[in-house]
């Protein structure tokens, strides 16, 4: 799966004016200097995202965005979903019960590539942007065991 520069760069934008936005509105060009991202980008990233409801402009003299909701109430998911960017591993398009391939049939791999974009989705799910700014991703995720070489037992590992 490959998230895209515009979902990247949303997230980006919002931890940025997350960090800075406490006692007043942020410029979208002091976020576009300090994050190096082109203004025009952001102004088109930041238009969806207030449409999604999770910024507010404040217009005027030293006017700029705020997060419309707390830090720790809003979701990495929910900001890559407002760019329109589909959290989703697989290169086939929904098409119901049929499958994704000429013959309606799907690929071998289908439903591996579904799972993960599942998987990545619950994960962006989990995280906000307090999480990213306070650092708490490395210390959550847990150490998974190493897999068991193939035909080897659980009990060939012990021992």
């Amino acid at each position: 799966m490959k998230l895209s520069t515009k979902g990247r760069y949303a997230v980006m934008a919002m931890v940025d004016l997350a960090r800075h936005a406490q006692a007043k509105p942020v410029s979208l060009s002091d976020i576009a200097t300090r994050q190096e991202i082109s203004l025009s980008y952001l102004e088109q990233l930041f238009a969806r995202l207030r449409r999604a409801g999770l910024v507010k402009s404040v217009r005027g003299p030293g006017g700029g965005y705020r997060l419309a909701r707390a830090s720790a109430e809003t979701r990495v998911s929910e900001i890559i979903l407002a760019v329109d960017e589909p959290i989703s591993a697989t290169r086939c398009t929904e098409m119901g019960h049929t499958g994704c391939r000429a013959d309606r049939s799907k690929c071998l791999t289908h439903d591996l590539w579904e799972e993960l974009g599942h998987q990545i989705h619950a994960f962006l799910s989990s995280v906000t942007l307090l999480d990213v700014l306070e650092r708490r991703l490395a210390s959550s995720l847990v150490e998974a065991p190493a897999a068991n070489a193939p035909g080897e037992s659980s009990m060939a590992a012990a021992s």
